[in-house]
């Protein structure tokens, strides 16, 4: 009789997201009268851009026709997507990535859960915690984690990296040496940065080590702040020992379009194979593209009318995280992110644990969060808030939780 992968049977109950719509559900249906205000998962809410609709409706058009009908993708993407990612992402900021470089896919999430089927499974891998659960979650699948300690909520083969307040939620470099590092930031769930200077220590620690850091920059859009780095491959070095990833979800709206892209320099060497090429093979093997009409409209994306339209969606963003940090600061709560971040990471009032806290919310002022300890034990005693609703929606929830919740 066949048997089914052991190590799947290791996952921890249901994904944290998938637990929280069942939560929501249920209590949606015993209040039906009841208005839920949603600012628990990171899903965006605003309409794509004009630009970007013509675009698709374009390329819907020459997908009817004959003479430009598209089949399968190229392995990488297609070089008019690819070579705009180079130009505007890379090369603008002085970094030397090149088109050939990076591999189009259908977003961040995919790639994150995917990339570390390249490596052995006799690797030690490092995750922040708290920690984005995809990272930790398809380390458990491939059989890497160990056993899972109930005490700690930790599993004994993967090496936790504690963010904490004193810490400024930046890991520090692990006691014990470390194969495959991931790290997000702008971060989620924190919503905190990291310096150029402090990365640096992590690409200089991985190329000393023969590390890999799979870096996540989703969220690189909304950084508006001197001197925090946009791409890993600002630091000296980073061409020898870095991943990174990027999406096209929370910058221009794609959560439903699906579209990201990955870049593996092809400087990056470890037991003398060039990961590009194994992940060029994995790629090939396994994934058949991004639909061309949704790599037409990443192109719109980086048009002067595009960037012009992805910065004003990031801006109403940003302005629902500042008008929420600033008046939950107010009603006295400790709250961090929201600066260069859509994510508002503020610590539960009153002792309460951060299930308790999304109970509270949810039932007094029908406010949805995501409890930090979903992310990891140091996410224990906090929450995490998106800014990813209408103003409208979020300035209604701030007033009932100043109004109903705090009174």
């Amino acid at each position: 009789m066949i048997k089914v992968n052991d190590d799947y049977l290791k996952l921890r109950g249901s994904y944290l997201f998938s637990d929280i719509a069942r939560r929501v559900k249920e209590y949606s249906e015993a209040n039906a009268d009841k208005k839920i205000i949603r600012l628990g998962i990171g899903d965006v809410t605003l309409p794509l851009a004009p630009s970007i609709i013509c675009s698709l409706h374009d390329a819907v058009d020459e997908m009817g026709k004959k003479e430009t009908f598209k089949g399968y993708a190229p392995d990488l993407g297609y070089e008019f997507l690819r070579s705009k990612i180079a130009e505007n992402d890379y090369m603008m900021r002085g970094c030397d990535i090149k088109a050939d470089e990076i591999f189009v896919s259908d977003g961040a999430k995919s790639d994150s859960g995917n990339i570390q089927e390249i490596f052995s499974k006799d690797i030690v891998v490092a995750v922040c915690d708290p920690v984005y659960p995809v990272y930790v979650d398809t380390n458990v699948m491939a059989g890497r984690a160990g056993s899972f300690d109930e005490s700690i909520g930790q599993w004994s083969d993967i090496v936790y990296m504690p963010c904490t307040k004193e810490n400024k939620f930046v890991p520090e470099i692990p006691e014990k040496d470390v194969d495959l590092i991931y790290l997000c930031f702008p971060n989620n769930p924190t919503g905190e940065v990291i310096t150029k200077d402090q990365l640096q220590v992590w690409v200089d620690y991985a190329n000393k080590t023969g590390a890999v850091i799979i870096y996540d920059a989703a969220y690189e859009s909304y950084i508006c702040e001197d001197n925090i780095p946009h791409s890993i491959y600002e630091c000296e070095g980073a061409r020898t020992c870095a991943i990174e990833l990027h999406s096209f979800s929370k910058n221009a709206g794609f959560t439903g379009l699906r579209l990201g892209y990955t870049v593996i320099p092809k400087d990056l060497e470890r037991d003398g194979v060039k990961l590009h090429s194994l992940w060029a093979r994995r790629h090939g093997t396994k994934y058949n593209g991004a639909p061309y009409i949704v790599q037409k409209a990443g192109e719109a994306v980086y048009s002067e009318l595009g960037k012009q339209e992805v910065k004003q969606q990031v801006a109403y963003y940003m302005k629902n995280a500042q008008y929420m940090s600033s008046h939950l600061k107010d009603m006295g709560f400790n709250v961090f992110g929201g600066v260069n971040s859509p994510y508002v990471w503020l610590e539960t009032p009153d002792g309460l644990t951060s299930w308790e806290f999304f109970d509270s919310l949810l039932n007094k002022v029908q406010i949805v969060g995501t409890p930090g300890v979903g992310f990891g034990p140091h996410g224990e005693g906090f929450f995490r808030l998106t800014a990813f609703g209408s103003f409208e929606n979020t300035v209604e929830a701030m007033e009932r939780i100043k109004n109903d919740y705090c009174k």
